[in-house]
């Protein structure tokens, strides 16, 4: 077991230096070669990512979550958004903008419970 790890480092070593050594004497045809293996390795990629992982089906429950998303984005959608500029900013600036009075709504799920507080305040004097 040994002798196969060191024979993979000298491997790699010999490779370390073949590329160090094409870099210095042959460098616009080792970059060449380096795009084109990316290049090769990105069409592979894309073939297999469009002819098996795309076309997979989606659960029921991927299907549900991705249907609450949207309509999640349609409610909560803001109404402004700083990076999209369109052209109803010109005629917006030209008339008096209405401010809308925004009043906080208090969550219906929180109330309040009167407890005996004279009881606790008797049990503690004796």
């Amino acid at each position: 077991m040994n002798g196969l790890k060191n024979f993979i480092y000298i491997i790699i070593g010999l490779a370390i230096v073949g590329l160090i050594s094409q870099l210095f004497t042959n460098t616009t045809n080792f970059l060449l070669n380096i795009l084109i293996t990316i290049g090769f390795g990105a069409a592979i990629f894309a073939v297999i990512y469009f002819l098996f992982l795309k076309k997979r089906t989606a659960s029921p429950d991927m299907k549900k979550y991705k249907q609450a998303v949207k309509q999640s984005k349609v409610k909560y959608k803001q109404q402004h958004d700083p990076n999209v500029k369109s052209s109803t900013t010109h005629r917006t600036q030209q008339q008096v903008p209405l401010k809308k009075k925004i009043s906080k709504k208090r969550p219906n799920h929180l109330r309040v419970i009167d407890g005996n507080k004279s009881k606790r305040k008797k049990r503690a004097s004796n």
